[in-house]
């Protein structure tokens, strides 16, 4: 009992020298000796330095001079850290961040529409920083506005954007940031060398100016951002706005540094490879705080002193050891297991073996009382999520849509969760078709080898899961040999899944635009395809039981298969039409060069839409170029108002495609450019139906294939393509799905659906 009493007495000293000496180590060096270690109120760990010599700056590295932060003196005459001419508010080691006041992209206008001398491009050419992906957010502001980022991203340029635009403040909400006077995105990961601007979508602010006269965007810090209709205006007050950076060593990885002595991470800490890209960052290892880029910089930290840094229990006191700590009983108790429990006389053999057998039946009945339990409440918890996700994917709303339309629409096959992800090799990467604004395609394939398209929604708000059931209910409507065929759905999974025929050649775009696939693409396929999408798209709008309009028509929402038979897919966007109306009041969305103009200034949704947007399909097929890009010269740009002006001036010939033109079929290329010149008409009642379109391109179909018969005759064949349904329904999506952009105000949020009476 003596010597007892003098080990807890040592231990007692033990612990006291320990708590001494981890308090005179609280602090711990930020910078190389004899260097500053602030500027004002930032601190500046190194590797980064206000003065020679005190930050990183090897010759041999390719980081040389990306870490020296200039202290100067702000308006007030306090010290400002500044780095590349920017403001820096902070610099964290640990998790590898810079904090600075970015730039914002202003480009304004006069009430007249004349460009003032703004800061439209803003650019950040740091190639050893990237933009934090999960920090920051792109964001533009205003009401006649597009914006764009570009930035590198594994040696290749990179591109998102989206467009905002607003009538009046009324239809601007405080908070949202959708489309309607704010639009944001995410960032790509690991993109640097960024620059961003701003610019007018359509007007040049002239129909807003008094509300908005001038276009915003800018890469912010997404905690520190909450979209206000005042930003409207006021933004062009702000100069710069906070961001921010993620930097890391960029001398090759781990092992390279260790190899070449080049590893600048400091004793008690491990180097870490960057996952994506050439480099490395330091970190102290557990136990031990501080600056991982320093030579001591990493000094152990008493978990004693600290609560929730230990474990120890009341019977218990805590002794800390170099980088971690360990318990010990306290005086009266001793250690049985890893429980300290109080000291008492040794029981009797007898009683011991007593207990022993109860606690080992009792155990026994536990346990197997406990497992039943478990897997009960285990199943039941597998219910409740898999009901979760059928109500969160829109499984409720999908049964009344149905309900409502019962006797005129069909139902496919209910997959379930294992047997698609089975399918698609648990969704690896590989499998990836195509992604879009309404999700991501992958290729599977089921135990019977047949191959599948699988959409896997993007579901984030109320919005998509509307978007995902209306895509569900319109194409149960349609019966068409030209439109995807819908296989079936499963709600089960966290988001929904659709199930589609698979399409074996891609889409259009991809062999109009490929120049080794659009050789291959000759006049009579192109004709064919022209056909066969315009008949089906007429049967959307004239002959399924309730009017569809598809309000996204495009060359990457049309597939080939093996014969170049055209699938018209994707119908996220697609809107069906009462019977009773004419047009739909609705929020504008499509996509940028194949937008319908008169539908984007009065959100008003006719029939008319798809034809102009097939217009627009029809000059891609002539020309081979793009509907909107941005590397031809400006008057150029977009295809339609460039289409539409060669035809007036009589230069069809000069911007045709050369591989198609012929002697033989000049004239009839001349009559589809019309046809396109008309349907790209401005006003959509001097536009022609789809049904006569599609007639139209027939008849020419029929000529090529038998010149002596006349195309103006309405053949069964033309009208089998307009108006006869297959044995099964059809629905969109195929190996590429597209990126829509939204804006405007939607008028009439909730159309209501009149019950289907009749069939197809």
């Amino acid at each position: 009992m003596v010597f007892h009493r003098i080990l807890m007495q040592v231990i007692w000293v033990g612990v006291i020298l320990s708590a001494i000496m981890a308090a005179t180590a609280t602090t711990f060096p930020l910078a190389l000796p004899n260097c500053p270690d602030s500027c004002g109120n930032v601190k500046i760990p190194y590797p980064f330095g206000t003065i020679d010599g005190c930050y990183l700056n090897d010759t041999a590295n390719i980081d040389d001079g990306y870490y020296f932060i200039k202290c100067t003196s702000n308006a007030q005459g306090q010290p400002q850290p500044m780095i590349w001419n920017l403001n820096v508010t902070s610099i964290s080691t640990e998790l590898s961040e810079i904090d600075i006041q970015m730039y914002n992209s202003i480009n304004c206008y006069d009430q007249s529409g004349t460009p003032l001398s703004l800061n439209n491009r803003v650019s950040l050419n740091v190639p050893s920083f990237t933009v934090s992906v999960t920090k920051n957010k792109f964001v533009a502001v205003g009401c006649d506005t597009y914006a764009f980022l570009n930035g590198a991203l594994n040696g290749q340029l990179s591109r998102v954007g989206c467009e905002s635009t607003c009538n009046e403040t009324l239809s601007v909400v405080n908070g949202t940031c959708s489309g309607i006077g704010c639009c944001q995105m995410a960032i790509p990961q690991d993109l640097t060398n960024i620059n961003f601007e701003a610019y007018s979508y359509y007007s040049n602010h002239t129909q807003v100016w008094n509300l908005n006269p001038c276009s915003f965007a800018f890469v912010i810090q997404e905690d520190k951002f909450s979209f206000s209709s005042d930003y409207l205006i006021s933004l062009r007050n702000n100069e710069t706005l906070p961001m921010v950076l993620d930097w890391a060593i960029r001398a090759g990885t781990c092992e390279v540094a260790q190899n070449t002595g080049k590893c600048i991470c400091g004793g008690n800490s491990t180097c870490i490879d960057l996952k994506n890209r050439s480099g490395y960052r330091c970190q102290c290892r557990v136990g031990y705080r501080g600056n991982p880029y320093l030579k001591d910089g990493c000094q152990d930290i008493n978990e004693c002193d600290v609560k929730e840094a230990n474990n120890c229990t009341s019977n218990q006191f805590c002794v800390n050891d170099v980088g971690l700590y360990h318990c010990l009983c306290l005086e009266g108790y001793h250690l049985d297991g890893e429980a300290c429990v109080p000291n008492q006389a040794a029981p009797k053999l007898s009683l011991a073996i007593s207990l022993t057998i109860g606690i080992i039946v009792g155990l026994s009945i536990l346990f197997v009382g406990g497992s039943w339990i478990y897997w009960g409440l285990q199943k039941r918890k597998l219910i409740k999520l898999r009901e979760k996700f059928f109500q969160q994917n829109g499984g409720l709303l999908l049964q009344q849509k149905l309900s409502n339309h019962k006797g005129s629409v069909e139902t496919g096959k209910i997959y379930s969760a294992e047997e698609l992800k089975k399918a698609t090799n648990n969704y690896d990467e590989s499998r990836v078709l195509g992604q879009g604004g309404y999700g991501t395609v992958y290729k599977g394939i089921l135990p019977n080898n047949k191959v599948i398209a699988i959409k896997k929604s993007k579901i984030g708000n109320q919005t998509q899961i509307e978007q995902f059931v209306n895509e569900i209910i319109v194409l149960t409507h349609i019966n068409h040999r030209n439109v995807v065929k819908l296989l079936g759905c499963c709600l089960e999974t966290e988001v929904p899944l659709l199930v589609y025929e698979f399409i074996t050649k891609g889409t259009l775009s991809e062999h109009i635009h490929d120049k080794g696939l659009s050789s291959l693409l000759s006049w009579e396929k192109r004709l064919k395809i022209a056909a066969e999408t315009a008949g089906a798209l007429a049967y959307l709008h004239f002959a399924t039981s309730v009017p569809i309009i598809h309000r996204d028509v495009k060359a990457a929402n049309i597939l080939l298969d093996d014969n170049f038979t055209a699938k018209v897919s994707d119908f996220g966007a697609s809107k069906l039409v009462p019977l009773d109306q004419t047009q739909l009041n609705t929020l504008v969305q499509g996509t940028f060069g194949y937008l319908d103009p008169e539908y984007f200034h009065t959100s008003q949704l006719t029939e008319k839409s798809d034809v102009y947007s097939f217009g627009v399909v029809l000059a891609e097929l002539l020309t081979g170029k793009r509907a909107l890009s941005f590397d031809r010269p400006e008057i150029d740009r977009n295809l339609a108002m460039s289409f539409i002006s060669a035809v007036k001036d009589d230069r069809l010939v000069q911007i045709l495609e050369d591989h198609i033109v012929n002697e033989d079929n000049i004239e009839q290329l001349k009559e589809v450019a019309n046809l396109a010149k008309r349907c790209l008409k401005v006003t959509g009642e001097d536009r022609p139906s789809m049904k006569e379109v599609a007639m139209e391109l027939e008849g020419l179909v029929i000529m090529e294939k038998h010149p002596w018969r006349n195309a103006t005759v309405y053949t069964e064949e033309t009208e089998y393509l307009l108006g006869a349904p297959t044995q099964s329904f059809s629905i969109d999506v195929g190996p590429s799905c597209s990126s829509s952009t939204v804006a405007g105000y939607d008028s009439i949020r909730n159309e209501a659906l009149k019950p289907l009476d009749d069939g197809r």
